[in-house]
């Protein structure tokens, strides 16, 4: 079971590690190192640290430690005896501080290529290491005791030479030594083997390699002489891999292989541009075919729109008849009934009066009924087109109410359909009669413009305006109608008044 505790400097939770702790060792920097069957674990100022195979030790297992007169560390492992620089000490436990327990140290491992043996069981009643006063480490061995002199220890200094052997795609060997290699499209599985050429203690020779096009750093693989790919996408690769000698000495330039993968036909960039133009094709295939649905319904709302004003138009004109052909005619004739009573009865008769008075009603009643019929089909607007009829309704609707009324009407507007003539028609009259009930106007202008594409009207008065925000969200009843009618025809409508300043009303509609 291991021991733990709180760290109030780091704020971490420490333990020391597990098994059974064999050796207690105080060095040149006063921490306390303990060593235990499962790592080992340095105590400096309240803080513990653990130093175990994660962090560059060969095996977790310790069976002591101790420092030499340079400042190196020596530990004794199942793996070899590894000795630690004191500055590669120092880094680990600066990040340790930092909180980086994943942190590695550099270590070289001293093991029986080079004579050095430790023992495999230990005596936990005696001490098995210490240094003599000539700084020579003794410890047990299994075959006795050994001796060590830190500073006369043999060195290869020769960095190996690294060899890359060959590179396997999908089971097939290819031979690196040509290099450029060409790879079939959709290799999956690639492995490429490679060495470095030391005899002495090749078991302790250590590798890095990167591929270039995928790695962005060196990836540091121990003692493995194999690299695996298999997510390879098609491309340009650079393998390099370089390697250390038993004494940590690095060859830096290593050894090197370019080779590419081909790509499939649909992995090339002329067909993932033809996907992509194909893909914005039916993009914009799909969006013409909408745009062309909905010009057809728009097609199709306007025809039902133009058959709903002109059934209204054929409706009014109906409405129209019936009144001056059926009514009017009645009232003339109850009329004429009167005058023929007036005639026979005496000429001082008192039934003379309510006579006069009754056919006074019928004719002022045969003249509203007359202004009505012309208002639901006024005869200018099929006799004359829509710009004279604008005007000469203009003209007698200023003589009627006594505003002043500017008309300019663009003869060009003759040419709209009968249902759009009729509508812009008919928000004229509705228009003026606002301005003439609620406007207290003077001067009232109606403009009717005509462009290739639109037809624009306006009606704007010098009359007291209102302030909008006293309107419902859609306005009076007069408003409702006028915006009706101009949406009837795919147009726009504009209201805009403020008080003093008047009103304006816009109508602008497709031109058709």
């Amino acid at each position: 079971m291991a021991a733990c505790g709180w760290d109030s400097a780091s704020a971490t939770w420490c333990c020391l590690p597990a098994g059974r702790v064999g050796a207690l060792h105080f060095d040149h920097d006063g921490a306390l190192w303990i060593v235990a069957s499962s790592g080992l674990a340095r105590l400096k100022n309240g803080r513990l640290t653990t130093l175990t195979r994660a962090n560059g030790l060969p095996c977790d297992v310790v069976h002591w430690i101790m420092d030499d007169a340079a400042g190196r560390y020596w530990i004794a492992t199942p793996c070899g005896l590894v000795r630690v620089e004191a500055a590669g000490i120092a880094a680990w436990i600066a990040a340790a501080e930092r909180g980086d327990t994943g942190y590695r140290i550099d270590a070289t491992v001293l093991g029986d290529a080079k004579g050095f043996r430790v023992s495999s069981t230990i005596n936990y009643y005696t001490s098995f290491a210490a240094r003599s006063s000539d700084g020579r480490l003794w410890f047990h061995t299994n075959r006795g005791v050994g001796v060590l002199d830190p500073g006369h220890l043999p060195h290869n200094g020769a960095p190996p030479p690294v060899v890359i052997e060959q590179l396997t795609a999908d089971r097939i060997v290819h031979n690196p030594m040509g290099g450029g290699l060409r790879l079939p499209p959709l290799t999956r599985n690639l492995q490429i083997d490679y060495t470095a050429l030391s005899f002495v203690a090749p078991e302790l020779n250590r590798f890095r390699y990167r591929l270039e096009g995928r790695d962005n750093d060196w990836q540091d693989v121990g003692t493995r002489r194999q690299a695996y790919f298999s997510d390879l996408a098609p491309g340009q690769y650079r393998f390099r891999v370089i390697a250390s000698n038993n004494d940590g000495v690095w060859n830096e330039e290593g050894a090197s292989v370019d080779f590419e993968i081909a790509a499939a036909y649909y992995q090339t960039n002329w067909f993932l541009a033809l996907v992509a133009g194909m893909l914005l094709s039916l993009i914009w295939a799909a969006h013409r075919l909408r745009l062309r649905i909905v010009e057809t319904h728009e097609r199709e709302i306007t025809a039902l729109n133009e058959k709903l004003m002109s059934a209204q138009e054929q409706e009014r004109i109906r409405i129209a008849g019936e009144l001056h052909d059926g009514v009017m005619q009645q009232m003339l004739a109850a009329t004429m009934l009167l005058g023929s009573a007036k005639r026979r009865i005496g000429a001082d008769s008192e039934a003379h009066v309510t006579i006069d008075k009754a056919q006074q009603k019928l004719v002022q009643a045969g003249t509203d009924i007359r202004q009505l019929s012309h208002d639901l089909h006024p005869p200018a607007l099929q006799e004359l087109g829509l710009a004279d009829a604008l005007r000469s309704h203009c003209e007698d609707f200023s003589t009627s109410s006594g505003i002043p009324i500017t008309c300019d009407a663009d003869s060009r507007v003759n040419e709209l359909s009968r249902g759009a003539a009729l509508a812009l028609f008919r928000i004229v009259q509705e228009a003026l009669g606002n301005a003439a009930k609620h406007s207290k106007a003077t001067r009232i202008t109606v403009g009717l413009v005509r462009s290739a594409s639109e037809v624009s009207l306006t009606v704007s008065d010098n009359g007291v305006g209102f302030d909008r925000g006293l309107l419902t969200s859609s306005g009076g009843l007069g408003l409702i109608t006028m915006r009706e009618r101009a949406g009837q025809l795919n147009g726009t409508f504009e209201f805009n008044t403020a008080p003093g300043r008047g009103t304006t009303i816009k109508v602008v509609v497709p031109f058709r």
